[in-house]
């Protein structure tokens, strides 16, 4: 009888405790007070998410902001609302496929002679645990969108980011990259495929990227930080009924897009983080990184076949 009356109460406890754990389990917090009049930023897979939340923080701020979309029907309705709720008209929507590296170089063509300056890259989109499947060029999913994709999205405005500098490249990543291992004789997951191993592996690649991207970039003014934004509640579970169940099961424990958007907030503004280039956050600190994701050999041939792959010259 104590079970049943203690399991109808589970509700109303969870209620109660809800705001208390929430805010135990969310303590990284963006305090920075950076204005960004001037500034240009784009965030990639903004139009819901922490993407989106991450844009209209910065568009608060009074930055020029780009919502890089795939679906620019749901971009154009994040963009009325963050003009509404921030007060910033200079909210601009792009199409941006990051699973075709045609739309890839027509964003990048299109953006720079839009415009003269680019200070914010936030390469936050991304795919999650989803079929087997082949972007338009061929390569699997995950480490095509996740990774390929924002790897020859930022080859090509490295040098609008150099021209602005100081400027910042933030690469979301996740703590899934612990599970991950780059396994170039299996790279597109032909010979064997896990979709959430698929996933990690794409994850520990934003955190090689980035460690690899911040050693040639020094002297530049270019900066660069990869982030484990948390466990937030957003649209990447769309492709397992198990994950969004247990989202459900765990609400407690996860956090609302604008909690998850505050690492990449942290990384994109605070001010003294240039030394820690390369380096990988979590709740706006420092944060562990796995032996694969420290290893400078990995991260060296990953980018190798990363330029092999979309036909970039290897020393850019």
């Amino acid at each position: 009888m104590f079970g049943f009356l203690l399991l109808l109460s589970l509700p109303f406890i969870l209620y109660l405790v809800t705001p208390k754990i929430r805010k135990m389990l969310s303590n990284g917090v963006c305090t920075s007070n950076v204005q960004l009049p001037g500034k240009v930023a784009i965030v990639t897979g903004a139009n819901t998410g922490i993407g989106k939340e991450t844009a209209k923080d910065l568009a608060q701020r009074g930055a020029r902001v780009y919502l890089a979309c795939r679906d620019v029907d749901k971009g154009e309705l994040a963009a009325r609302e963050i003009q509404a709720v921030t007060g910033n008209s200079q909210v601009f929507v792009r199409k941006l496929d990051l699973a075709d590296t045609k739309s890839i170089r027509a964003f990048a063509k299109d953006f720079l002679a839009e415009e003269k300056h680019l200070h914010l890259l936030i390469n936050n989109a991304g795919v999650m645990m989803c079929p087997y499947s082949k972007t338009a060029d061929g390569f699997e999913m995950h480490i095509g969108v996740n990774h390929l994709g924002h790897f020859l999205l930022t080859h090509l405005l490295l040098e609008k980011l150099k021209e602005s500098a100081p400027s910042r490249i933030v690469n979301l990543s996740s703590l899934g990259h612990h599970l991950g291992r780059i396994h170039f004789h299996n790279l597109q997951g032909e010979k064997f495929y896990s979709a959430g191993l698929a996933y990690c592996h794409s994850k520990l690649a934003n955190i090689l990227f980035t460690k690899e991207l911040a050693k040639r970039l020094k002297g530049s003014g270019v900066t660069t930080y990869s982030v484990h934004p948390g466990t937030v509640h957003s649209e990447l579970t769309r492709y397992s009924s198990i994950m969004r169940w247990l989202w459900q099961l765990f609400f407690v424990f996860i956090k609302t897009p604008q909690e998850g958007a505050q690492t990449s907030l942290y990384c994109a503004l605070t001010e003294g983080l240039e030394s820690l280039s390369g380096s990988h956050f979590s709740d706006c600190q420092l944060a562990w990184v796995s032996y694969q994701g420290r290893n400078e050999i990995i991260a060296r041939r990953l980018w190798d076949v990363s330029c092999d792959l979309l036909g970039l010259p290897v020393d850019w």
